[in-house]
């Protein structure tokens, strides 16, 4: 990390099709290799899956409330004190939760084998709308971490 000056967020697009910022940085998230047309085409692969298991719902808004399903509210890091290393709770800013709720999904969707990335997002996107899925658990999992180590939280800075 530099310790010159802070690096500037710089403004994601909208997306092309549905105009939204949040669509754009779930095909930012799946993006390898620079390949966007490729990630856009999983993308909206996934959606036309969505439309297609609940026709009545809008993919975007389903998306929104996934995300906000498995956005974690509060993390553990290591610091370091004097000569031990404590796991520190503290609180994640909104752009670190969507950050990390999107790349578990796309995380957990790229770990199912036997199915393309497109039915395997549309999936790992529709249990994270529904409160369950692997996203979900990993989202508890780091709050179950963070309460354990409740007591170090004296050492945040």
């Amino acid at each position: 990390m530099s310790r010159r000056r802070q690096a500037t967020r710089r403004p994601v697009s909208r997306d092309a099709k549905f105009q939204s910022a949040l669509v754009s940085r779930l095909v930012n998230t799946i993006m390898r290799g620079g390949k966007k047309s490729t990630a856009q085409r999983i993308v909206y692969g996934a959606f036309d899956r969505l439309v297609e298991k609940n026709p009545v719902s809008n993919p975007v808004e389903v998306l929104q409330r996934a995300v906000d399903n498995a956005k974690p509210r509060i993390e553990t890091k290591a610091r370091r004190v004097g000569g031990a290393t404590y796991q520190v709770p503290l609180e994640v800013t909104s752009d670190r939760q969507v950050s990390l709720a999107m790349r578990w999904m796309v995380d957990f969707a790229d770990a199912r084998k036997g199915m393309p990335m497109k039915e395997a997002l549309a999936a790992e996107i529709l249990e994270a709308y529904q409160g369950q899925g692997n996203a979900i658990r990993k989202r508890d999992e780091v709050h179950k971490m963070a309460q354990a180590n409740k007591a170090f939280a004296h050492f945040r800075w």
